[in-house]
């Protein structure tokens, strides 16, 4: 495994460094392990566009047309 320092930190950025870790119940090292593998090898997610984009064509707009229910039901619930 390789070893990784960073150098001239801002202590307000370890300091929630350690609040983090302490959190999520590990060190201050596990955390920064974490954050940087969420940050750089986990899948981005994707946009709004980009899943709506992914959906099959299901049809035409006039295949999902509203039309009126005449039909009144009294006792929905029952």
């Amino acid at each position: 495994m390789a070893n990784l320092v960073v150098r001239n930190l801002d202590q307000r950025l370890v300091d929630v460094l350690k609040q983090r870790a302490a959190k999520h119940g590990r060190s201050a090292e596990a955390e920064h392990r974490a954050i940087l593998e969420a940050a750089l090898l986990l899948p981005p997610k994707k946009s709004c566009a980009e899943v709506l984009s992914s959906m099959p064509d299901v049809g035409e707009d006039e295949d999902f047309e509203r039309s009126e229910d005449t039909h009144q039901a009294d006792h929905v619930f029952d």
